[in-house]
């Protein structure tokens, strides 16, 4: 499927989505970060579907989904992923967020465990602070004239200054999805995550956890991914020496950290020994 589809869920809410890879593999859904859009995940599309059928979806406010006015809040977030599933008849899934997607993954696990099989949570965090920044931001960005000072501010947090001094095709890309972003949206988002934390409940979580940190993480820093590591039952930890986006830094050893994260359950057939190095870098 190469173009996107649409379920209409409870409220209302036009929620964009799109399957790559064979009908008949298990499912896994991939969440991404606050201003991007599905095709954040383009570069590790190929590769995963080669083991999953992989579901895409956008966020109420970004991409093809509609923007409903007002705040949003990451309980709905979570309940948009659970109309989808049961929009499509999908009863159990793998799941991997990276930032807000972790959030997600996190509110998925603590209130949806029954519908998720194993979790990644990527550069991410249970709580962000301190509400008056997204207070702040959530003003900026409805107030200005277009999306170009909020896209230079997200490309200087999610990339090194070299690479985004560099203005290479990647870059570009994620400029020009992050100028096509609904204000609206990022501001409901905004709320979404100013309002978000799962400090303690995340301890509820029962399914196969791993977290992947970026060591220079400036948005959701490492001794975030460290305290989801430890308060999550059993959870592991990998650290890759990126910023935010490290799916898109260094799409290599993350793919290798995923795919061997899942060869553990028998999820695909190679990738273990990789792991296993990953975790030993992770661990000093």
């Amino acid at each position: 499927m190469n173009e996107l589809s649409f379920v209409t869920i409870g409220d209302g809410t036009r929620i964009a989505y799109r399957f790559d890879g064979d009908a008949g593999k298990p499912v896994l859904v991939l969440s991404n970060s606050i201003a991007t859009t599905l095709r954040m995940w383009d570069g590790q599309i190929g590769e995963l579907s080669k083991h999953f059928r992989v579901l895409r979806y956008d966020f109420r406010g970004h991409g093809g989904s509609s923007t409903p006015v007002g705040a949003y809040s990451l309980d709905r977030l979570g309940r948009d992923v659970i109309e989808l599933l049961d929009a499509l008849s999908l009863e159990r899934v793998d799941f991997l967020g990276l930032s807000l997607g972790g959030f997600v993954g996190q509110w998925l696990g603590i209130h949806a465990p029954e519908r998720i099989d194993r979790l990644i949570l990527s550069n991410t965090s249970s709580h962000l602070a301190p509400a008056s920044y997204f207070d702040e931001r959530i003003v900026a960005v409805q107030q200005a004239d277009d999306m170009s000072e909020t896209a230079e501010v997200f490309l200087g947090n999610w990339f090194p200054a070299p690479m985004v001094a560099a203005n290479g095709p990647v870059i570009e890309e994620f400029r020009a999805m992050l100028l096509a972003i609904d204000r609206q949206g990022l501001a409901g988002l905004f709320a979404a995550v100013r309002d978000a934390d799962l400090r303690r409940t995340i301890a509820l979580i029962s399914r196969p956890t791993l977290v992947i940190a970026g060591q220079y993480d400036t948005v959701t820093a490492l001794s975030h991914s460290e305290l989801i590591a430890t308060t999550v039952p059993g959870a592991k930890l990998v650290l890759l020496p990126a910023v935010h986006l490290s799916n898109v830094e260094y799409p290599a050893e993350f793919m290798q950290a995923v795919l061997g994260f899942w060869t553990c359950f028998g999820k695909v057939e190679s990738g273990l020994l990789i792991r296993r190095r990953f975790a030993r870098t992770a661990s000093g």
